[in-house]
C-alpha cells in the first residue's frame, strides 16, 4: 500500500499517545482524518483543534459518510480495542484496509532514514530528547508522550529522516525499518504478551536483527552494540556528574572525542542515561556534539516524566507517568535526591491486574521507599478482573505505617490531611486526567484544610 494515494484516514482508538502522533501526522500532510475514542481527553480535544472529527461512542452511524469508501479510506486500530469493537468488526467484514498503528510506522520508516528507540523504560523520554536533537536537521519524530517544548507528541519535518520509539508491546517494533537504534532497558514486562521475560528478551534480539546501520545499548544489556554508561568505561560514557541550580552538568567521552559540561535540566541519574542515550544515536547519525550539547540545553522535559505541577516553598506536586517498579524506583531515588530531608507522599495508580499480579512484590518494595502511601483502585485498561488481584493485596505487602486505599472522590482529602511537603502522583490509568483536579484544589488550600 503507498500512504501518498490514501485520501481518508480513521482511525479506532485515536486517543491513544500512539495514535494521535499518527492522526496529527496525516492531518499534517493533507489527508482526511476522522476516528472514535471511547473517552474525552486533552489529546481528543487538541486534535479536534486540528479540524479533526472525533466521536465517543461505538456505532457505525457515526463514521463520516466520506469515510465509509473502502476505495479511499485506510482504517488504523490499536491493539487495546476489544475483539467485540463494533466498528472495527463492521469495517472488516467491509473489506477495508486495516492496519495496526505499528504497520503504518513501518511502512513510515521504510521510505525514511529510521533512528528507533527501544527499552522497556526510558524510551519515551530518549525519543522527546533525541526528537528535540534532530528537529534542525528536520527530521520527524513520533513519540509515545506530549514533549514540552513543542506541546505535542509529533516533531513534523520533513520526509527523510524519522525518530520513533519503538514500542516491545504486542512486538510491535518489529514492523519498524531501523537504521541506527538504541535499546535503554530490557527488564521483565508485559508479561501478557509474552508470558516470560525470555521470551520479551527474545523480542528484542529480533529487533536488533533489523537495524542495519548501528546498534547501540545500556551496558551491561545481552545485545551487541556501541555501549553506553555513566561512570563506566562505554563507547559513550558520561562522567564528572555534579548538580548546579537544579541542573545536572556531566562531560561525555565518545568513542572519538570528550564534550564538556552538558547541562540537562530533567531530574535523576535515569535522565542522565536517557540523555547520553540521544547523544548516542545523533552523534552516530552524524550530528556535531555541539549542536547536541545546545539540544540538550534547551529541552524542558515530557509532560507527565517527573512534571512539576506545584512548586512552591510550602508544597511540591510532581507528576509521573511511572507505572512499573523499575520507573517507580527511578522516581522514588529523584525525589530524595532532590529533597533529602523532607516527608514525600505518593500516590499509585496500579495500571492492570496481570503486571500488579506480576510485579506484586516489587511494586511493594519500591512504594515502601516513600513515607506514605495513598493507593488508588487497579486501572483494567484492557483487562478483565483477575481474582485475588487487587489494591487490598498490594497494600498489605508495602512496608509502612502510614498507607491506606482511596478513592477518586476522597483523594483531595486525604492528600490535604498529609503534612508532607512533597506529594508524587503516579500511574498510567486515569491518574492523569485527576491531577487537574487535584492541583487546582491544592493551590486553593493546601493549608487552610
Amino acid at each position: 500500500m503507498n500512504l501518498k494515494n490514501i485520501h481518508n484516514v480513521y482511525f479506532i482508538g485515536i486517543g491513544g499517545i500512539g495514535m494521535s502522533a499518527l492522526a496529527r501526522y496525516f492531518r499534517a500532510n493533507g489527508k482526511k482524518v476522522a476516528g472514535y475514542d471511547k473517552t474525552q481527553t486533552n489529546i481528543t480535544k487538541s486534535l479536534i483543534e486540528l479540524g479533526i472529527e472525533i466521536h465517543f461512542e461505538d456505532s457505525v452511524k457515526n463514521i463520516p459518510l466520506s469515510f465509509l469508501s473502502k476505495e479511499k479510506t485506510l482504517v488504523v486500530f490499536t491493539p487495546a480495542i476489544p475483539k467485540n469493537h463494533v466498528e472495527y468488526n463492521y469495517l472488516k467484514k467491509e473489506g477495508f484496509s486495516i492496519l495496526k498503528r505499528a504497520e503504518i510506522l513501518g511502512k513510515i520508516t521504510e521510505n525514511t532514514y529510521c533512528l528507533a528507540v527501544a527499552g522497556t523504560h526510558g524510551k519515551t523520554t530518549t525519543s522527546s530528547i533525541l526528537g528535540h536533537i534532530m528537529q534542525p536537521s528536520k527530521a520527524t519524530s513520533f513519540l509515545g508522550g506530549i514533549a514540552e517544548n513543542y506541546n505535542s507528541n509529533l516533531i513534523l519535518g520533513e520526509d527523510k529522516i524519522s525518530v520513533v520509539e519503538a514500542d516491545e508491546f504486542d512486538r510491535s517494533f518489529l514492523q519498524l525499518s531501523p537504521n541506527i537504534a538504541c535499546i535503554t532497558s530490557m527488564d521483565a514486562d508485559h508479561l501478557d504478551i509474552y508470558g516470560e521475560h525470555e521470551a520479551l528478551i527474545q523480542s528484542f534480539n529480533d529487533f536488533s536483527d533489523k537495524v542495519t546501520d548501528k546498534m547501540i545499548v545500556a551496558k551491561g544489556l545481552p545485545i551487541d552494540g556501541l555501549t553506553y554508561a555513566i561512570d563506566e568505561d562505554a563507547d559513550y560514557r558520561a562522567f564528572n556528574l555534579k548538580i548546579e541550580k537544579g541542573k545536572y552538568i556531566f562531560d561525555v567521552q565518545t568513542p572519538k572525542e570528550i564534550i564538556a559540561n552538558i547541562e540537562l535540566s530533567l531530574p535523576g541519574n535515569h535522565n542522565v542515561m536517557n540523555a547520553l542515550a540521544a547523544l548516542a544515536l545523533a552523534n552516530e547519525y552524524g550530528i556535531p556534539l555541539k549542536e547536541i550539547q545546545q539540544q540538550i540545553k534547551t529541552f524542558k522535559g515530557v509532560q507527565r516524566r517527573f512534571t512539576y505541577k506545584i512548586n512552591t516553598e510550602e508544597l511540591v506536586l510532581i507528576d509521573d507517568y511511572a507505572h512499573h517498579p523499575t520507573e517507580i524506583n527511578a522516581v522514588a531515588n529523584s525525589v530524595r535526591e532532590m529533597y533529602p530531608n523532607e516527608k514525600v507522599l505518593a500516590v499509585f495508580q496500579p495500571h492492570l491486574f496481570s503486571r500488579t499480579r506480576d510485579f506484586v512484590d516489587d511494586f511493594a518494595k519500591e512504594l515502601s521507599m516513600f513515607d506514605e502511601l495513598l493507593l488508588l483502585d487497579i486501572y483494567p485498561a484492557r483487562e478483565k478482573p483477575i481474582e485475588g488481584v487487587n489494591s487490598e493485596w498490594l497494600l498489605n505487602k508495602v512496608d509502612l505505617e502510614k498507607k491506606k486505599i482511596v478513592s477518586k472522590e476522597n483523594l483531595i482529602k486525604d492528600i490535604k490531611n498529609s503534612d508532607a511537603k512533597i506529594v508524587v502522583m503516579l500511574g498510567a490509568g486515569d491518574i492523569g486526567m485527576l491531577i487537574n483536579e487535584v492541583v487546582n484544589e491544592l493551590k486553593n488550600n493546601k493549608k487552610n484544610k
